[in-house]
């Protein structure tokens, strides 16, 4: 479907101009063609057909208004009240609502209808919008256990497109540092002060420094040792190191708590500030850290 020049008609409000850079906005028959056509011959455009009193758009609005601002400009949501603008939701065959159409380049690229969920509204929107620098790294995390030579790859595709883009210099960053190539802590070094991907890594760039301090006795030595004597807590400072090197994270958490448990002193505090440390690394969305940093709380308070 090709959209042509919509001139005004009877129906429809006149609306104030969009502010440039906005990324919804609310239209109707006489700004469609500059804000919807014109539009999509540079970004897509969403359509959003709903009425106020329409219950299932009350539930997807708020998603496609949700979806719109993660993206940062990679598309634009147009509100079109079909009460008001009955003309245009003919001419794009509206028969239900919520209506959603996609319009890139002037064009009817794709299509749904009814109030579906965040998941499945994500799953669309890929279909034909780029990703952003941020989604694209952020997309990448996942790889990192599993191709982590691929989200190398990948990570470093997006430094040479965006060298400013610190989500990607985080990622390379951290899989350096896993890999105990010493370029994850020079790339680390480089994120800016201020920036989202800021704490992580310096967080990272702490674990590499107690990552280098693990003595050359193996894990199964270290085992023996904590065995044969449990209060032994270098040996289990040790090993938590080895954990952390191995990406067993849990199993870190484990020896580097049970220290704290045992002596707080230990090294001037050293197991809780590497702990503490672990956690900014990983983030709170990972599910270990929400439950470690209880466990903390409950040793020191």
């Amino acid at each position: 479907m090709t959209i042509l020049n919509t001139k005004p008609g009877g129906q429809g409000t006149l609306s104030s101009p969009t502010p440039a850079g906005s990324a919804v906005i609310e239209v109707d028959e006489r700004n469609f063609q500059q804000e919807v056509v014109e539009r999509s011959s540079t970004v897509p455009v969403i359509i959003d057909f709903w009425a106020p009193w329409c219950g299932p758009c009350r539930t997807l609005g708020p998603i496609l208004e949700k979806l719109v601002n993660e993206a940062k400009g990679a598309w634009v949501l147009a509100k079109v009240n079909v009460d008001n603008n009955q003309r245009l939701a003919q001419a794009f065959g509206v028969q239900g609502i919520p209506a959603v159409k996609a319009v890139f380049d002037g064009k009817l690229i794709n299509e749904f209808t009814g109030a579906i969920p965040e998941s499945q509204v994500r799953a669309w929107l890929k279909k034909f919008v780029p990703a952003s620098p941020e989604q694209a790294a952020a997309d990448l995390v996942s790889l990192e256990a599993s191709d982590p030579q691929d989200a190398e790859q990948q990570y470093r595709q997006l430094l040479a497109k965006d060298p400013t883009q610190h989500d990607a210099r985080l990622g390379l960053g951290r899989l350096l540092i896993a890999a105990q190539n010493p370029e994850g802590v020079e790339l680390l070094r480089m994120v800016a002060p201020g920036t989202s991907s800021y704490s992580q890594a310096q967080a990272w760039i702490g674990l590499a420094e107690y990552m280098a301090t693990a003595n050359e006795e193996g894990a199964f030595d270290l085992l023996a040792q904590i065995d044969a004597n449990p209060a032994n807590l270098e040996a289990r400072y040790q090993l938590a190191a080895h954990y952390v090197k191995g990406r067993t994270y849990a199993q870190a958490t484990e020896q580097l708590l049970e220290i704290i448990a045992r002596s707080r002193a230990f090294r001037e505090d050293a197991a809780r500030k590497v702990l503490v440390a672990l956690f900014n690394a990983l983030g709170d969305q990972n599910p270990l850290v929400p439950a470690g940093r209880k466990r903390l709380a409950n040793l020191l308070f």
